[in-house]
């Protein structure tokens, strides 16, 4: 019976550990993400700016 308990109780750990990874993972790849779309848009807003400078000063 004791030997049940602990197996259950690693199991337990076990997935647990694995869920807080997974999360930690998936933040982090989310952070990236957040990181990546505001690079993207700054970028086309300074194109943006280029090129109306461009039609305003033709």
């Amino acid at each position: 019976m004791n030997s049940s308990i602990v197996l259950i109780s690693a199991v337990l750990a076990s997935l647990a550990v694995g869920v807080l990874a997974a999360y930690g993972i998936c933040m982090t790849m989310f952070r990236l993400f957040r990181i990546h779309a505001r690079q993207v848009a700054a970028e086309r807003q300074a194109r943006a700016v280029i090129a109306q400078t461009r039609v305003a000063g033709s």
